[in-house]
């Protein structure tokens, strides 16, 4: 269990669940004039982890952990992310493992420029360290990675980083968009992956509508804000152009608020699924733009 929230990873049969919801599917990307348009709000927030549900012969018995999430920045002076995940994973066999995946990030309020850097440990025992950085430039996406080897490679031209994915699935949803698909690059696994991910977006939740009992109850920073129902699914691209197969490697389903902030997790691992109850919320002020 490697990938964290988004927030919220080829493609599942688009024309199916147009149908299905009876919506507008977005394939191009969107302008970056449209995720412009949208300002996320700093924050800390705290998630608590349970097993919601297994499925499959390799069942979870339970699992626990804990998600924190510190964003902070501005379109100006770009997007910074410090993000941990801790799980324990219990299969019943009296085999007990820690993951522990420990991440940073900054994005660039242009969504041009990204560098990242990512640790995964398996019972205290690193097993893997990520560290790079991503620039679109006119001819594509160039990707310089220190590890974990040195390595440059060349990456569609499609593709958008994370922090600009969350801000084009709210211009969407305000849009009355009800499904959108792009790839997404954010540097996790070796560096080297690139996800076609779809994105399935609800109806608007109003304020005065089931309001939240955790821990965005009663903060004044969410009073006047909609929120809407989003899943992502999240598709390795390069082992869908090699066997075809068109089932997400993760999913994560949510509530957006049309500021960045995200509630009620629920991460699709496969063969089992997590809950992600917020515990905690700070809101953080930001430098305005000038």
């Amino acid at each position: 269990m490697k990938r964290p929230v988004a927030p919220v990873r080829p493609i599942l049969a688009a024309v199916a669940l147009v149908a299905a919801a009876g919506g507008t599917v977005l394939l191009a990307p969107p302008t970056h004039a449209q995720g412009a348009a949208v300002a996320l709000a700093s924050h800390r927030a705290v998630y608590d982890l349970k097993l919601a549900s297994t499925r499959g012969k390799q069942a979870m018995q339970t699992v626990r952990g804990r998600i924190l999430y510190d964003f902070t920045g501005s379109a100006c002076e770009g997007y910074s992310l410090q993000f941990r995940q801790v799980s324990e994973l219990d299969s019943g066999e009296g085999k007990v493992v820690v993951s522990d995946l420990r991440a940073t990030s900054w994005e660039e309020g242009a969504a041009k420029r990204l560098r990242f850097h990512s640790q995964n440990y398996l019972n205290q025992l690193e097993r893997e360290t990520v560290d790079g950085q991503a620039e679109r430039a006119d001819g594509g996406v160039s990707v310089r990675l220190s590890k974990p080897g040195e390595k440059d490679f060349q990456i569609s031209t499609d593709v958008v980083f994370p922090t600009e994915h969350v801000r084009r699935i709210i211009a969407a949803a305000r849009d009355g968009k009800s499904l959108l698909q792009i790839a997404v690059y954010d540097g996790s696994d070796n560096g080297q992956k690139l996800y076609d991910t779809l994105t399935v977006i609800g109806k608007p939740i109003a304020p005065n509508q089931a309001k939240p009992t955790d821990a965005v109850a009663g903060q004044a920073a969410f009073a006047t804000l909609t929120r809407w129902p989003v899943t992502i699914s999240y598709f390795d691209r390069a082992a869908g152009e090699k066997t075809g197969e068109q089932t997400p490697v993760y999913a994560i389903t949510l509530e957006l608020y049309e500021n960045g902030v995200s509630r009620a997790l629920m991460l699709d691992y496969g063969n089992f699924v997590l809950s992600g109850e917020m515990t905690s919320i700070e809101m953080k002020d930001a430098k305005p733009c000038p």
